[in-house]
């Protein structure tokens, strides 16, 4: 860096808007709502306010999981929140999270509605209410909810850190790309060792760890994020490369990463569910289009 472009941070920070590269006109340093917006409620017990992000297919992926094991009553309405239009600072979005991000829940399956915000705070109240996916017993319990976290804390490093810099920042910064890429690495390096002597995150069953870790590092190492994966290498990780593989063949993974998804294949994208036959549709119209 020259001493040109050498930045000397002010006595007191100020906002200058505009700033901030592809997502500067959703970024700001103050919540709460921006406008007035009622969200939709369907049927189904469970309403679900999001976009087919990894955060977001999180939870399309644990309700399809629920599903596919004959859970009837986990039925659930999947509305699109456009977070790059700002959907997620409507009254009634920032009204269920007042963080403004997505995934929000509200469970109408009681007698009041409740609502969840939090992509792991989603898992958990779904896995102890329908009792999937999370151990009873211990020690697989503990590391089920120790893996769980740990995505929660090293996440953003990957996202907000290493995509913003590598992907979207309106500068390549090579401090940043170097700072984030080598956490990263780390990252996939700490999966890599766990997954050689163990079929799943946690150990030898499938946990609500492996539905969170998946659609960020799954992704990752599949080639769908920040189109990194060879700057990355990540094929020397063939341990984290055979966990994604045989994740991705799950037939409850496969349509819950469809659900609101708004980028890549059309013909993978189904923007709002409201029923299983849903994806029948979709089957159909590919044919139709073709």
């Amino acid at each position: 860096m020259t001493d040109s472009n050498r930045y000397t941070p002010p006595k007191v920070w100020t906002w200058e808007k505009g700033h901030g590269g592809q997502f500067a006109n959703i970024n700001r340093p103050i919540s709460g709502p921006t406008h007035e917006k009622e969200l939709p409620v369907g049927r189904h017990p469970f309403q679900l306010y999001s976009q087919g992000t990894p955060n977001g297919q999180k939870v399309t992926i644990m309700f399809e999981e629920l599903l596919e094991k004959g859970h009837k009553d986990a039925e659930y309405d999947a509305w699109l929140i456009r977070i790059g239009e700002g959907q997620q600072f409507g009254s009634g979005f920032v009204e269920i999270n007042p963080n403004s991000k997505i995934p929000a829940l509200v469970d109408r399956s009681g007698p009041k509605p409740i609502r969840v915000f939090e992509s792991g705070a989603i898992l958990l109240h779904l896995a102890e209410k329908f009792g999937e996916f999370l151990p009873t017993s211990q020690p697989l319990r503990a590391e089920t909810f120790s893996w769980l976290f740990w995505q929660m804390g090293s996440a953003p490093f990957l996202g907000g850190g290493f995509g913003h810099f590598y992907a979207y920042a309106p500068e390549k910064i090579k401090y940043a790309i170097d700072r984030y890429a080598m956490e990263t690495k780390r990252q996939l390096d700490v999966l890599d060792k766990r997954l050689a002597d163990n079929e799943y995150v946690a150990g030898g069953e499938y946990t609500i760890a492996d539905i969170a870790i998946w659609p960020w590092y799954g992704g990752l190492v599949k080639g769908w994020q920040y189109g990194a994966a060879e700057f990355l290498a990540v094929h020397e990780y063939t341990n984290v490369v055979r966990w994604a593989d045989q994740i991705f063949k799950r037939p409850a993974v496969a349509r819950g990463r469809k659900v609101n998804r708004t980028s890549g294949d059309p013909a993978s994208q189904l923007h709002e569910r409201h029923d299983a036959s849903d994806f029948d549709t979709m089957t159909q119209d590919k044919v139709a289009a073709e």
